[in-house]
């Protein structure tokens, strides 16, 4: 089975068709009515990704999770990623345990160590080479602050601890969902292989048959370290819905391109193509609500993805044409794909 959710990274970009801008304050508030909107339709799961000095306006998304939890009861609230590489362990712990608790126990974190240098400098590692031991550091620490009474500890990279006790506890045990960020890096893989934890796919400009070599080694990895049963895999992919199908693509053109032009220079195309008719063979879906059900299931299938984020509300898509598109897949596409919704 195949859980649906809302994937969203803030974009503030202007609207490509008429030149308008929402202010940031704005766009903060469609992200809370979109979630909103999200559970009323059906939609399982929301995920919001960090990210830090650019148009990407969410450098804290747990601070915008605990704004949603309480305009919402039931859908499930993530991160989509969290770069730990660049916070105190600490203190992470104890803010998911705190939305938690605020959310009645919805909380759920991904984390990824990240690849912008220039956050990474920001925030204070000089050396490149010292991110990835760093995040596997601290994702170390933050699952013993979740799930053991007291830590005693000590490390490379921040003070030692001795005999800290998390408060407050979060509501679910062992501890809240905690999925890794990769893509085609092996190290990622490997490491949610070794300590059994989900795995999930980024929205980049690839095809989703590009991921399946290392979905293959990840679920092997787990399978030989007594994981096999918990390999669970999530992938984000852009979609567009409509009526009718060749209006779905015609109106979703200016948007699309306006996302890639921006997010092209931080994500790359990977030798994928990135004109339009590119991405709408590869990692975009869109149509009309059957075709987007076909081209859903068809991926869910291909990759076995236990959770599919659609990412929508990009490239300055305006505010009514986002509602119109989230309730149009709660209403036509959610029944077909997600025999977990509500």
């Amino acid at each position: 089975m195949t859980a649906v959710g809302l994937l969203s990274l803030a974009d503030h970009l202007p609207d490509p068709v008429t030149g308008q801008q929402t202010t940031q304050a704005e766009r903060y508030r469609i992200l809370v009515q979109q979630a909103v909107r999200a559970e009323q339709g059906g939609f399982v799961h929301l995920g919001l990704g960090e990210h830090h000095f650019s148009h990407y306006i969410l450098p804290a998304p747990l601070l915008l999770l605990a704004t949603i939890a309480g305009r919402t009861s039931t859908i499930r609230l993530s991160t989509s990623v969290t770069l730990l590489a660049n916070l105190d362990p600490l203190r992470v712990a104890e803010d998911l345990a705190m939305l938690d608790v605020i959310s009645g126990g919805r909380a759920e974190i991904t984390f990824a160590r990240g690849v912008m240098e220039s956050t990474m400098a920001a925030f204070g590692i000089e050396d490149i080479d010292e991110l990835r031991p760093r995040f596997e550091e601290n994702l170390r620490l933050v699952l013993r602050l979740l799930t053991e009474e007291a830590v005693t500890w000590e490390g490379h990279y921040r003070t030692q601890l001795d005999e800290v006790r998390l408060e407050p506890r979060a509501i679910q045990q062992p501890h809240p969902p905690v999925w890794i960020g990769g893509g085609l890096s092996t190290i990622s893989c490997d490491l949610a292989a070794e300590l059994g934890l989900p795995l999930a796919m980024p929205s980049l400009f690839r095809y989703p048959e590009d991921y399946l070599p290392i979905l293959g080694r990840y679920r092997d990895r787990m399978a030989a370290n007594g994981f096999g049963e918990r390999a669970e895999v999530a992938l984000s992919s852009y979609v567009h819905v409509a009526e009718n199908g060749d209006e779905a693509r015609k109106r979703w053109q200016p948007y699309l391109e306006n996302y890639v032009q921006f997010a092209g220079d931080f994500r790359g195309s990977f030798g994928r193509p990135l004109d339009y008719e590119g991405l709408l063979a590869g990692s975009a879906i869109c149509g009309s609500p059957a075709e987007v059900v076909d081209r859903v299931n068809e991926v869910n299938e291909l990759l076995g993805l236990a959770r599919h984020y659609f990412f929508v509300d990009l490239g300055g898509l305006p505010e009514a044409l986002l509602y119109e598109v989230v309730d149009l897949l709660a209403a036509d596409v959610l029944p077909q794909v997600d025999p977990t919704r509500h």
